[in-house]
């Protein structure tokens, strides 16, 4: 595995020892951890090793830029049944250099083991450079919330996928294969002045949620045609095929990885985030985050680890 994988700027010593040295040039390391579980969160009839590797990577990569740092580095677990392809092993290993080459990330080093079912975990390590991280918990009425990234795509490839139908709209397929963060626009998002941040991926709505209420604010979206009209347009072709509104899979569909960011007013919006609604006063009703001006409908506001 290790000739396919980067080594990254950062790097000094990589994998071949008992441990990996990174350069940590701010003194202090933005470090977050993710799992994948066949059968739970990946089906490999579904799921190619390069599918596998990239999705892995993504998700960690978005938790470290949405604190408005620079992912440096990541270590790997993978555990790998007896009937595991070496081809299936190969094809994670190009997943993760297509996902992390891109942006400087070195994979340098992890552990492999022997098991029932294929788990990956992912650790990775980001750089502030010398900024103050971005937390959720710094979000104030009046601040515009902004959006970088896609919305709604993945959730509706899985339901295609769970449907038969993936030849519908291949490329949503794809985006539940291979999502794609917006990696670079958490610095950018942290050097223009954003006063909270998240990474999407467990829905909008429950997403949204976490940061009205670790601000003690309400998250005041626009309507979700306005707000995200070319995910609205994307999602068409499956709405018809499933039977189904866009506006579900946009609002709390999850892993799609995007950004969902507060800035002050009148601040100059970094690419490629765009405005989708105003943070308000929390009135104290235990609604913290509204669509238009109103309470969402019942149901489910996105994916529960336990729950499913």
């Amino acid at each position: 595995m290790f000739p396919l994988l980067p080594a990254g700027s950062a790097t000094l010593l990589g994998p071949g020892d008992d441990a990996a040295v990174v350069g940590a040039p701010d003194g202090r390391v933005v470090v977050s951890t993710d799992v994948l579980v066949e059968g739970r969160h990946f089906r490999r009839d579904w799921s190619s090793g390069e599918d596998v590797g990239r999705r892995a990577a993504v998700q960690n990569l978005a938790d470290v830029a949405a604190m408005g740092a620079r992912p440096t580095s990541v270590v790997v677990t993978l555990v790998a049944p007896p009937d595991l392809p070496v081809d299936w092993v190969t094809g994670f290993a190009r997943g993760l250099a297509a996902a992390c080459g891109p942006h400087d990330v070195g994979v340098v080093g992890g552990d492999l083991s022997g098991g029932d079912a294929v788990v990956v975990s992912v650790t990775v390590h980001g750089d502030l450079a010398g900024r103050a991280p971005v937390l959720r918990s710094g979000a104030r009425p009046g601040d515009v919330v902004a959006h970088a990234g896609v919305r709604g795509r993945s959730a509706a490839g899985l339901d295609l996928l769970l449907a038969g139908a993936g030849a519908a709209a291949p490329e949503l397929v794809r985006a539940y294969l291979r999502p794609e963060c917006p990696v670079a626009a958490g610095p950018a998002a942290a050097a223009a002045g954003a006063t909270a941040m998240l990474d999407v991926s467990d829905g909008l709505l429950r997403d949204a949620a976490r940061i009205a209420r670790a601000s003690g604010v309400v998250l005041d979206l626009d309507a979700v045609s306005t707000a995200f009209p070319d995910d609205h347009a994307a999602l068409g072709a499956a709405a018809v095929v499933l039977h189904r509104s866009p506006h579900d899979w946009i609002l709390v569909g999850g892993e799609d990885h995007g950004l969902l960011a507060t800035f002050p007013a009148g601040a100059a919006l970094p690419e490629p985030f765009r405005r989708v609604g105003t943070v308000r006063p929390d009135p104290g009703d235990g609604v913290p985050v509204r669509v238009a001006g109103r309470v969402p409908p019942q149901g489910p506001t996105g994916w529960d680890h336990f729950g499913g």
